[in-house]
């Protein structure tokens, strides 16, 4: 089972603890996918401000 699967599967389980029980495993799927790229994105916008910051203190 991938890392993606597992979190599909969490929300899933989260959402039906709440009552919702209308997402399809593929849009469960489809939501955690969404959910690495935002990850991704902003480890990686973190990363540049990071790389910013130390340069600005470099000079």
């Amino acid at each position: 089972m991938s890392v993606k699967s597992i979190v599909a599967k969490i929300l899933r389980d989260e959402l039906a603890s709440m009552g919702i029980r209308s997402l399809t495993v593929q849009e469960s799927e489809r939501i955690a996918a969404h959910i690495f790229e935002r990850i991704t994105d902003l480890e990686l916008e973190l990363a540049a401000r990071d790389l910013a910051s130390a340069s600005r203190y470099r000079d």
